[in-house]
């Protein structure tokens, strides 16, 4: 297939795109780079299915001229988490919402999407209960609001797919460390320590390679998946932060972690979530806590800057 990724150069853009295109799709990869981060497609440009366009995911006439070249339409562009959000609304509203719209204005009724959710939007869980696709959705933060609301837009939409990715973590050309479990190796390793609050809150994680693999599975089974939403995550990582703080001590064994009441999730996310559904299509996240720690430990050897750290 022939797939615009909007956002392509982001988080989880920078990984997905290789991986389309090692699988053997082409792919137009559209991307403001608004975060001024170094080129981090370079290498996709080997591919003759490669085709990098800078450009901004809420532009009608870049989206249509693009959008008429391909068969589907994964758009990743987006505002991510609430601190990001709460900083500009209004462009929280136009990429994380108006843009999805636009792409579904403009794309014709056989071409597919794959929208990325987050299973943020469940909000508050219930102890004891897992969340599944048919807990209802009951977002708190601006953030969450345009997701679901862009989510609901696609599936009424039809022809389309969308998942609701657990926590993201893992390395990716475009480094995120606001991540949770990203942020606390870097900070494990730079200043050995952390303080938590709500620290037993627990919520459902997963590896950025494990994330891009669920699309490419959708791509390979979407008649069969397509028109429903599917929680996305490692099953066995429904996770505290003091949990995954315990499992990082066992390699970084000079961590130092306690609890503090100094802030709040502002999208309140304490939930255990199921994957069952989209595990009975054949995928499972694979890649485990203990795992995604070794890499980031052995990444994050790179990126300790003194911007970031104590010393």
């Amino acid at each position: 297939m022939k797939i615009l990724v909007t956002g392509a150069a982001g988080y989880i853009g920078s990984i997905l795109t290789p991986m389309l295109l090692k699988s053997g799709h082409s792919v137009i990869a559209l991307d403001n780079l608004m975060y001024n981060q170094e080129p981090p497609l370079v290498n996709c440009c080997f591919y003759p299915g490669f085709e990098p366009r800078r450009g901004d995911a809420r532009n009608e006439q870049t989206v249509s001229e693009l959008i008429k070249k391909v068969d589907g339409i994964i758009p990743l562009a987006a505002i991510v988490g609430e601190p990001a959000c709460n900083q500009d609304q209004i462009a929280a509203t136009t990429v994380n919402l108006e843009a999805v719209k636009l792409i579904l204005k403009l794309r014709s009724a056989d071409q597919i999407v794959i929208y990325p959710n987050t299973n943020s939007g469940y909000g508050i869980g219930q102890e004891g209960i897992y969340c599944t696709e048919e807990t209802p959705l009951r977002p708190i933060s601006h953030y969450g609001r345009t997701k679901v609301q862009a989510e609901e837009a696609v599936l009424s939409a039809g022809n389309a797919i969308s998942f609701r990715l657990g926590t993201v973590a893992g390395l990716s050309p475009r480094l995120r460390l606001d991540l949770m479990i990203n942020e606390f190796v870097y900070r494990a390793l730079t200043d050995r320590c952390v303080t938590l609050y709500e620290a037993k809150f627990k919520r459902n994680f997963l590896h950025i390679r494990d994330a891009a693999k669920a699309f490419i599975h959708a791509i390979e089974n979407f008649d069969s998946m397509k028109d429903q939403a599917y929680n996305v995550g490692q099953s066995e990582a429904n996770l505290s932060k003091l949990e995954i703080c315990q499992e990082i001590r066992k390699q970084i064994p000079d961590f130092y972690f306690h609890e503090a009441p100094v802030g709040r999730d502002p999208d309140k996310r304490n939930y255990i979530v199921s994957n069952a559904k989209i595990e009975k299509t054949g995928f499972k996240a694979r890649i485990t806590l203990p795992e995604t720690i070794a890499e980031l430990i052995k990444g994050l050897q790179f990126v300790r800057q003194k911007k970031y750290t104590n010393a």
